[in-house]
This record gives structure tokens, C-alpha cells and sequence, in this order.
């Protein structure tokens, strides 16, 4: 019998620690969940602010973890940025503010496809991390971008601007209540780049909580993915 999916849930899959080195000797940990079955894609997560509390095992990347595997046939890469701590670890280094994080981002995409061999990669920012992907996450192996809660805290309209000159697409969900760009700002400060597409998402807010906003989060995910344009079950 089918059981409901709940925030507590995980479903089968291959995860496997890892540490990666960047080319400034920080350590980086982290975990992948591969599926059982052959990969349909992968997405490499770019987690919020450490500052703020945020990390790999912030809740929408490890419900990401925990159900894509089995659901959508996706690889999840998680890791800490430098100075950030979860179970899994602590990554050496200092907060940087997204300037030397730069270093970190390229040894994941490296990993990504220099020692995983994943196809189909997309890269996830949320918050602090969409700061990342946008400035930082120009190796032309991966797919495109999806933005979760930008806050265009970090990234100038001059990094911004780059996009222009690179076809890949970026899909930007903006939250209603979002607490620092609501729809209507996101689609005046990102209008410089008129193919980075905005979607408003109705009642939710910055982190996502409630299995309401994780469930589309991840359905938009697996549809980016693997073209998929049906929502996530909610049952296994």
C-alpha cells in the first residue's frame, strides 16, 4: 500500500560521501544520491547564507535528496560551501561572502563531471546561493540554472548582464511573500536579461516551508530535468 510522502521521508537511493579539493586547498564535504536505477539527470545544490544558518541539509535540498533519486530518476549533489557546517561535516575554509565561494562552485562542477561522469547537470542556487550560480557557475558543461528565492544580494547588474552572452536557460521562482525580491522587483532587476525566465510563485515565502511549496519546488525541478511536466507524486 502507498504511503504518503512526509517531510521526515526517505526513499531508496545510492548516497555516497564525498570531500573535494578546490585549487586553494579547501576542503569541501559533501553527499551524493544517485538512484537506484540508470540517472536521468543531476542537480548540483548551491545552498543559502552559511551566516544565516544555511547548508547542504537545508530543508528543500534534503527533501531533494531524500525523494528525487526515487521519484524523478535525478543525482543530488549536496556540499558545504568553505567554513560551513552539517552533519555530514564541516568544509575548511572562511566564509567569504561569495567571492572566494567562486573556488568552491568550479571544484563541484569539476567533480561533477570529472569523477561522477553526470549527464544532463543542472545547477540549483537558493538565496545566497543564486548569488553563486549567477556569478560564479559559467562552465559551459552544465545546463542552465534554477534560481530559488534570488536575492540579488551580491551579484551586479555588469555579472548579471553576462547572461545575455550565454544561450543557456535560467529559471528564476520568485515567492509572494518572498522577503527580500518579490516578483514584481525580480522582474525590474532581471529585466536586464530579458531571457531569464521569472516564476511568481503563489502564497509561498523565502525558505519554502510547508509540503505545499517543497512539493512544487521539486516538481519544477524534475520538469527542468527530465521534462517531466507532471507533479511529483505524493505518495510512494
Amino acid at each position: 500500500m502507498a504511503e504518503l510522502i512526509r517531510p521526515s521521508t526517505m526513499l531508496p537511493a545510492h548516497r555516497t560521501p564525498f570531500h573535494v579539493t578546490t585549487t586553494d586547498g579547501v576542503d569541501l564535504v559533501g553527499e551524493v544520491a544517485a538512484p537506484i536505477v540508470q540517472s536521468k539527470g543531476a542537480i548540483l545544490t548551491l545552498h543559502p547564507l552559511p551566516t544565516a544558518g544555511g547548508m547542504m541539509d537545508s530543508h528543500v535540498y534534503k527533501k531533494a535528496a531524500n525523494r528525487l533519486p526515487a521519484l524523478s530518476g535525478i543525482t543530488v549533489v549536496r556540499f558545504n560551501t568553505r567554513g560551513t557546517t552539517s552533519e555530514a561535516g564541516t568544509s575548511t575554509g572562511e566564509f567569504d561572502n561569495g567571492e572566494a565561494e567562486g573556488f568552491d562552485v568550479q571544484a563541484m562542477i569539476n567533480y561533477c563531471f570529472d569523477e561522477l561522469n553526470l549527464e544532463n547537470l543542472w545547477i540549483v542556487g537558493w538565496s545566497f546561493g543564486t548569488d553563486l550560480a549567477l556569478r560564479h557557475a559559467k562552465d559551459p558543461r552544465h545546463k542552465g540554472l534554477i534560481l530559488l528565492s534570488p536575492p540579488l544580494r551580491t551579484t551586479t547588474d555588469e555579472q548579471l548582464m553576462y547572461w545575455n552572452s550565454d544561450p543557456r536557460p535560467i529559471f528564476a521562482f520568485v515567492p509572494e511573500h518572498d522577503d527580500y525580491l518579490k516578483p514584481d522587483v525580480a522582474k525590474e532587476r532581471f529585466s536586464i536579461v530579458p531571457t531569464l525566465k521569472i516564476i511568481p510563485v503563489d502564497g509561498a515565502k523565502h525558505l519554502w516551508l510547508g509540503e505545499p511549496s517543497v512539493h512544487r519546488v521539486l516538481s519544477e525541478i524534475n520538469t527542468i530535468v527530465t521534462g517531466d511536466i507532471k507533479a511529483l507524486p505524493v505518495e510512494y
